[in-house]
């Protein structure tokens, strides 16, 4: 979410608050509508302590999602890295074609499934230059022992990129289920109207605007933040970018002193295949 409408967000809820709360100051009487405040007290401390426990486990579990895409997004990153080392390694036949198609695959992240998983439009499924690794590895024979050797490491390295893109593409999803933003949405209301029974024409405007505002703004921040974590591909301030893709992408391309030789790259500058015709 961008800052200035999360800003405006706020800004709006808090306005909002802390008018109605003088509204209903106008007429209330003092020592606002409870007769008996330490037990209207001990209520709004059950609501509050209820609502603060929820949302900060919820906070607390949508962080650990938000910490999890952005670690699988770098470790992919770093794997991709590594399998072009150890395509180098691999029979001459296929050496240049491994390259190229890890080249094309890292273009694909950054250009194609990262835009996606930022409009929450990417789906389950293998990244298409993914499959093509795939199918360029079952035409490896491999003979010597560094070939064997580096075949083994190949397929260590993509079940571990798998899993890698896999906990990237989690994020994508959220983690929070909408029967739990109803709870919290819920709650926050009915704090807020809880809130509003605690004006006392006796106290001074400011005291009273304060008190509510206060709730207002700090209940809403907290909100935004776990609509952040739980959305952490979005385009706003503080959204995960493929940064770390972006220098695997450069280091392959610019940096070829790792390749034993020049290889072909079977895409474009954004991970497209061209079209067969």
């Amino acid at each position: 979410m961008n800052l200035v409408w999360a800003t405006l967000i706020v800004a709006v809820v808090g306005a909002v608050a802390i008018t109605a709360m003088l509204l209903v100051r106008r007429r209330a009487p003092e020592g606002s509508y409870f007769e008996d405040g330490d037990r209207a007290a001990g209520v709004f401390g059950v609501l509050a302590t209820g609502f603060a426990v929820l949302l900060g486990f919820v906070v607390f579990l949508a962080f650990q999602s938000f910490d999890t895409s952005r670690t699988g997004a770098e470790t992919e990153a770093q794997i991709v890295l590594q399998q072009f080392e150890t395509a180098q390694l691999m029979p001459a036949a296929v050496r240049g074609r491994f390259s190229g198609e890890l080249v094309c695959y890292a273009r694909s992240v950054v250009h194609q499934e990262w835009p996606r998983m930022e409009a929450g439009t990417l789906t389950d499924g293998y990244n298409a230059w993914g499959i093509a690794m795939f199918d360029t590895l079952r035409t490896v024979q491999p003979h010597s022992a560094a070939e064997q050797a580096a075949y083994a490491k190949w397929l260590d390295q993509r079940t571990d990129r798998e899993s890698a893109r896999a906990d990237r593409t989690h994020g994508a999803e959220g983690v929070i289920p909408t029967p739990l933003w109803i709870v919290l949405l819920l709650s926050a209301g009915l704090i807020f109207i809880f809130m509003l029974f605690f004006a006392d024409s006796g106290e001074r405007a400011i005291v009273q605007a304060t008190m509510m505002g206060s709730v207002a703004v700090v209940i809403t921040s907290t909100l935004l933040l776990l609509w952040f974590l739980d959305n952490p591909y979005s385009s706003g301030a503080g959204g995960l970018r493929p940064f770390a893709m972006e220098r695997t992408v450069k280091r392959l391309t610019q940096d070829t002193g790792i390749a034993t030789e020049r290889f072909h790259i079977p895409c474009d500058r954004e991970g497209t295949a061209p079209t067969k015709r």
